[in-house]
């Protein structure tokens, strides 16, 4: 397809979640490429980043995730570059993988999130526990994939699980755990997708869960009555829309016994492996993977240039 010009999908990356970056972009690069999209492999840990500018690419698919490519600094030099890039911009992109300020923007915009508390290495981890009850979860607030995640059952294995999270980032969260069914709403677009519910044996949905066993269950439908998944795929947009994020992500949320959902985070570039869940959720609504790259490439932009059209 000529009209999308010389394509970069960057992924690989320095971060964490480099594994599965590597897979998600051979995935989207296989897919552009056999819809005729002059796409090009782009690992930003191993060229420059005036690469892109040099060979003279008109825009760039983000399959990165995690730092250095999802929180907003590959975004700015893009946006220096003016190199039209998929998702979301600078300021969205920074907040969203900061689970601590999603959460307070999300306060202020009365998206519903969990009890919270940071953590530090001289906390009263028995008042917090008193405070938050149990179980907690245990997150880095700039990690994604559940790296760095634990799920703290008693009150002695709090300072482990802490030390744990803080060896990916000196902001840990513990956050109160909401027992209830995990959903995850995928956004294209101005659109939400249907819903997935996530069902695994495990403690909780992490990193194998995510994309090494094959016993987690993804629901879809999710089993809820339309007019109560019509209801939170809105709220989902609206925390989508909270944070500035644009184009293409996906929001993660809990729904307790009472059916109140409380949001976890956003991810503005998810996964797009064989076990991820905006493929799986496009393709329930009658969109294969090589048509859901095509439309998130169709996304592509500058920031600048957004702000022009809503002006």
């Amino acid at each position: 397809m000529s009209g999308f010009g010389k394509v970069a999908v960057l992924f690989g990356g320095r971060s964490a979640e480099r594994p599965v970056s590597l897979k998600s972009g051979q995935m989207v690069l296989n897919a552009l490429r056999s819809k005729g999209v002059d796409a090009h492999a782009f690992d930003p840990r191993d060229r420059h980043l005036e690469d892109l500018a040099r060979e003279s690419f008109d825009r760039v698919f983000i399959a990165l995730h995690g730092r250095y490519g999802e929180d907003g600094t590959l975004q700015g030099a893009l946006e220096l570059m003016g190199i039209p890039y998929t998702g979301s911009g600078v300021l969205a992109s920074a907040l969203a993988m900061d689970k601590w300020r999603t959460k307070l923007i999300w306060q202020a915009c009365a998206v519903p999130v969990p009890r919270y508390e940071l953590l530090r290495r001289d906390s009263d981890f028995a008042a917090v526990v008193e405070r938050l009850g149990l179980p907690l979860m245990i997150k880095p607030a700039n990690e994604g994939s559940s790296i760095g995640m634990s799920k703290v059952r008693r009150a002695a294995d709090l300072e482990e699980a802490y030390t744990l999270a803080a060896n990916y980032d000196p902001i840990v969260i513990a956050e109160q755990f909401i027992d209830g069914i995990e959903l995850t709403a995928g956004i294209l677009g101005r659109q939400p997708m249907p819903l997935i519910r996530l069902e695994t044996p495990r403690d909780f949905y992490d990193y194998e869960a995510k994309y090494s066993v094959s016993d987690t269950r993804y629901i879809i439908p999710c089993g809820l009555p339309p007019d109560a998944e019509d209801i939170i795929r809105e709220e989902a947009l609206r925390a989508f829309d909270a944070l500035g994020c644009r184009g293409w992500g996906r929001v993660d949320l809990m729904l307790d016994h009472t059916g109140k959902p409380y949001f976890l985070e956003v991810n503005t570039s998810p996964g797009m492996t064989d076990h991820s869940l905006v493929p799986m959720a496009a393709r329930h609504g009658g969109l294969s993977y090589e048509d859901l790259c095509l439309r998130v490439l169709e996304s592509a932009t500058l920031t600048g240039q957004e702000a022009s059209r809503v002006e």
